[in-house]
């Protein structure tokens, strides 16, 4: 057995795993199973008794009961196939949804760095797209195994009885069709995981251009955008259809090979009949087994190539949830309580790849300080501050709370003595009141109210429809941009940590938003230690202290007046700003 076809069997046997917390559907499907399968043996097997009776013994009660009969197989037959089906299929829906949910938490578990390696669009194929894939495969592949596994036995054990010379000859060629079923499962499995790759191509342009649809509109570049799409649309088509073709020629490869074994039967049982060895009534009821028993045989070799399918997108999804954390806790990591707020970088270095961003930075800052960090765009100011989150670990030297490595507290105590206002004002499809108790998830209405309070939002909400349960839709769309950024500061206040990083909080404001802003960030950074980062350096000037960074090293430090009298890179930054 090679080694991809190992690495299949693995990943397939890890995929059926997730089923076994529901067993007793899977107990009640096989039952259903048992009852499609007998009930199409015993109907090959009565087949020649009932002939036989009729033709021969001329029984014209049975004759009379036989569509009664028929009707009667067939009902309890559909009601058989139906219990496989629900349950078997409903035990694969809820272990697909097992899936999806440790994707999904793998996903939520893993670093920035990994996201910042791999498109967003990607990601989302791989939750959706890829899942649903597997959610297809899991459902046919094991109702196919039990029930068309077991019909396609019966009715072998019906031919078998009736005369084996024959079921000899008519299943003698059936090695030979299992090389070209190995050959395009293979195919297919392949082009599947292509395919979803190509399907993650398409939800990277919609998730892009979704997001991104005010620019696009703003400069007109609708039909780039289109033909950019049709584009990857195209490709995707491509694989597509290489794995129609591959599933198409499966069935009449297998009919074409299994129609010299059908024609060896007819013309050897035949010759018997019409030589007197065997009656016309055993070789229809041995026909009738025969055909009905190539059926489940071609759908085991679909759902062989359902499951190939299935195992190519399985491999993507387990990959995701593979992939280790970058960020964990150390082995001596304990809750160490709230902090006081001393923070020190202590020689950091730290490099994305082979690149270095941060080199030999050594800084501290004292309880409630207010350090603000300057510089060229570029010179690794918001890297910084993603070490104290742990967001990234330095990869020489350490950055220290309170004179302890972060290291040594969990990630989860690390982050509560943190709160973080972004230049992006991330908000949710929420309430207002549920956006802002992301400080605090346990939070009272009178402490959101008070939050909000602090953060001059209180009056702007209660204008609003709801109040503060009103829905501000996706990313806060409804909302302006100082409105928005005021929620994250009341988010940031209800928070109460002792450690506060602003990153470009106002740049994106205008000059009355700015100041209302302001205003809100003085009452969050009041007793906290806070670190700024600011382009805008007319926000800066009250920093207990300035560090200018450039090219990851820190070329000055002081206060507004002591770097302007400086006249170095900062004196020339401000002048920069403020020539006009």
């Amino acid at each position: 057995m090679s080694a991809v076809d190992e690495k299949g069997i693995a990943v397939f046997k890890r995929l059926i795993r997730y089923s076994r917390p529901y067993w007793w559907r899977i107990v009640i499907a096989a039952i259903g199973s048992l009852g499609v399968g007998g009930m199409d043996g015993a109907f090959a097997y009565l087949v020649e008794p009932v002939l036989r009776k009729i033709f021969s013994g001329k029984d014209t009660g049975i004759f009379v009961l036989l569509p009664f009969g028929i009707i009667t197989l067939f009902a309890l037959r559909g009601l058989c196939r139906y219990t496989n089906d629900y349950f078997m299929r409903s035990a694969g829906q809820l272990a697909v949804q097992d899936v999806r949910n440790d994707l999904y938490e793998s996903n939520m578990r893993l670093g920035l760095g990994y996201f910042s390696r791999h498109e967003t669009g990607t990601l989302m194929s791989r939750v959706l797209s890829d899942v649903s894939l597997m959610q297809e495969g899991v459902g046919s592949v094991i109702t196919g195994l039990f029930r068309d596994g077991i019909s396609a036995l019966s009715l072998l054990c019906v031919i078998f009885y009736r005369d084996w010379r024959l079921a000899l000859i008519s299943f003698i060629v059936i090695p030979l069709t299992v090389l070209p079923a190995q050959e395009i499962g293979k195919r297919i499995k392949r082009l599947a995981r292509q395919g979803q790759e190509k399907m993650g191509d398409l939800a990277n342009i919609l998730q892009e251009t979704f997001s991104g649809i005010k620019v696009i509109k703003a400069f007109g570049l609708e039909q780039r955008e289109i033909d950019r799409f049709r584009k990857r649309n195209l490709e995707f088509y491509f694989f597509t259809r290489k794995n129609i073709k591959y599933e198409g020629l499966s069935t009449p490869i297998m009919e074409f090979i299994t129609s010299f074994g059908i024609a060896g039967v007819i013309y050897v049982g035949g010759s018997n009949v019409m030589h007197g060895t065997r009656s016309a009534s055993e070789f229809f009821s041995f026909i009738t087994a025969m055909v009905l028993v190539f059926n489940p045989i071609k759908k085991l070799l679909q759902t062989y190539n359902n499951m190939q399918r299935s195992i190519g997108a399985a491999e993507r999804v387990f990959e995701v949830m593979d992939e280790k954390p970058e960020i964990v806790d150390a082995p001596d990591a304990r809750d160490l309580g709230r902090a006081r707020g001393e923070v020190e970088f202590r020689d950091v270095h730290f490099k994305y790849d082979n690149d270095y961003v941060l080199q030999g930075v050594n800084l501290v800052a004292k309880r409630g300080e207010v350090i603000a960090l300057v510089g060229p765009s570029g010179g690794g100011k918001t890297t910084l501050v993603s070490l104290i989150t742990r967001f990234y670990d330095p990869t020489q030297g350490g950055v220290l709370m309170d004179g302890a490595d972060i290291r040594q507290r969990t990630v989860k105590n690390l982050l509560e003595q943190i709160a973080l206002v972004d230049q992006e004002t991330i908000l949710f499809n929420d309430t207002i009141a549920n956006n802002i108790r992301y400080g605090k998830i346990d939070a009272t209405d009178a402490e959101v109210e008070a939050a909000a309070r602090a953060a001059f939002a209180h009056d702007f909400i209660l204008e609003l429809p709801e109040g503060y349960e009103t829905n501000i839709g996706d990313r806060g769309v409804r909302l302006s941009g100082g409105q928005r950024q005021r929620l994250c500061i009341a988010r940031a206040i209800l928070k109460d940590a002792p450690i506060l990083i602003l990153d470009e909080a106002t740049s994106a404001l205008d000059t009355e938003s700015e100041q209302m802003v302001q205003q809100a960030l003085n009452n969050l950074m009041h007793n906290r230690t806070t670190f700024v980062i600011a382009h805008r350096l007319s926000t800066i000037t009250h920093a207990d202290r300035i560090v200018v960074l450039e090219k990851g090293m820190v070329v000055e430090m002081g206060n507004h007046q002591a770097l302007l009298d400086n006249d170095g890179l900062y004196s020339r930054l401000h002048g920069m700003q403020f020539k006009a």
